[in-house]
């Protein structure tokens, strides 16, 4: 009987598969005690070929709206336990750190005074941007074993043209928002030439504002793009991952995804397609504005007040024009949509967005979490890992943190048990 000799290709897998086990083994050990509810990694076997070209990179990223102390009232969390600042940061900190990512991305993010000190200790470098005279900001932070902070870009939606041309006059918006878009370019530690792209943002809360968001959305691709071509990174992955304010029906979803717009898509689109007073001052106001305009959570149905219909002069895009816009810009593919879908190849049985929601056949979405955000009167799926795949290398979704079920989420977040915020974190680890 012929002795069996193995391939250098079966001493690579076995190499693989110890070094797996024992960094699992040890991030067991190091993960603090907690009092949160467990939330189970979830496992996957991508059905495409991961990358053969070289040693395969990976990141585990986190994103979380953490929902920052200023904007708190207790009227729009009446089933809450834990609204004060010294409750909830114990839970926020805790669970970034059970969850250990190596790369963090949040919105919301206050009282920095707090939250940084923590975030050093325990090995993350960080960096921080925020809209005019906001009160919050976005976040990312980066462990610095493995990366070093390249370059920076911070993007002020309120300034920025429509279209291609990112050097036009033609603003084409409806709302100062003060919303920003926070890039940074990680180059890995262990090769100078590998390493990713990384925007997380905050996009405009309004429910009624469709137009708004879709327009900071192809914004912010647009200077994604833009951002890794001026750093000659055309190879690096890009995650944009952050509270996209829309879920997998709204157009914005579809507009990036790939999916064409249909009929009640657009008819969300044509009646945001105002101008409000924070960019015209001769409108008449007639309501009392929201705090800050940032009342994030006040009631969905809302209408749009102190407004007025746009005009030709005022640049706003039409409906085929923003899709002419979106059809030049790359598609995004979304962690827990590819993740999810898997899972349920896999055996596992996760609730998804399409369990409660009805998504045509065909069309992306169904396989989003079934909640990102619950609170008492509003609940719904609103933050995301989205990413571009590099040329010829594309991205496989090892795993993800499973979504908290709806019964968990009951009465409404933030709950002491559940979770610091009225989100819950999300967690894919991406190869390449």
């Amino acid at each position: 009987m012929q002795k069996y000799i193995p391939t250098p290709e079966d001493i690579a897998k076995a190499k693989a598969r110890k070094e797996k086990k024992a960094k699992l083994a040890a991030e067991v050990l190091s993960r603090p005690p907690t009092t949160l509810l467990p939330r189970p990694w979830v496992s996957l076997f991508p059905s495409h070929k991961l990358n053969t070209a070289g040693p395969p990179r990976r990141a585990r990223i986190l994103t979380w709206n953490l929902l920052a102390q200023c904007l708190i009232r207790r009227e729009l969390f009446p089933t809450s336990d834990c609204l004060k600042a010294g409750q909830r940061e114990s839970l926020i900190h805790e669970e970034l750190l059970r969850q250990n990512a190596d790369i963090l991305c949040l919105q919301e993010v206050d009282r920095l005074e707090k939250l940084l000190p923590m975030l050093e200790s325990a090995g993350y470098s960080h960096h921080y941007a925020s809209g005019p005279r906001k009160l919050h900001g976005c976040l990312v932070a980066f462990k610095k074993t493995l990366y070093s902070l390249v370059a920076e870009r911070t993007i002020f939606y309120d300034d920025q043209s429509v279209g291609e041309d990112s050097k036009s006059s033609r603003i084409g918006s409806s709302f100062v928002t003060r919303n920003i878009g926070n890039l940074v370019a990680l180059q890995s530690n262990d090769n100078e030439k590998e390493g990713l792209i990384v925007a997380t943002s905050h996009l405009f809360w309004h429910p009624r504002y469709t137009y708004e968001r879709v327009r900071q959305l192809a914004i912010l691709l647009r200077e994604v793009i833009a951002f890794r071509q001026v750093l000659v990174a055309d190879h690096w992955p890009c995650v944009l991952a952050g509270d996209f304010n829309f879920t997998p029906v709204d157009p914005a979803y579809s507009l990036a995804t790939g999916d064409s717009l249909v009929a009640f898509q657009k008819d969300m689109i044509t009646p945001s397609m105002v101008v409000h007073s924070s960019r015209d001052p001769r409108v008449v106001e007639n309501s009392k504005a929201a705090v800050e305009d940032e009342s994030e959570d006040a009631d969905p149905d809302r209408v749009i007040t102190n407004a007025r219909p746009a005009t030709a002069e005022d640049g706003l895009l039409s409906v085929p024009e923003v899709v002419d816009w979106f059809s030049k810009l790359p598609t995004l593919r979304s962690a827990y949509s590819d993740g999810l879908k898997e899972a349920r190849k896999c055996g596992y049985d996760i609730p998804t967005f399409g369990t409660r929601v009805s998504v045509a056949t065909g069309r992306r979405g169904s396989d989003e979490p079934e909640y990102t955000s619950y609170t008492h009167f509003w609940q719904s799926v609103l933050d995301y890992i989205f990413f571009i795949d590099p040329p010829e290398r594309p991205i496989s979704v090892l795993g993800l943190l499973a979504p908290l079920s709806q019964r968990d989420l009951q009465p409404g977040l933030p709950q002491k048990r559940v979770s610091g915020s009225d989100h819950i974190c999300l967690v894919a680890e991406l190869s390449w």
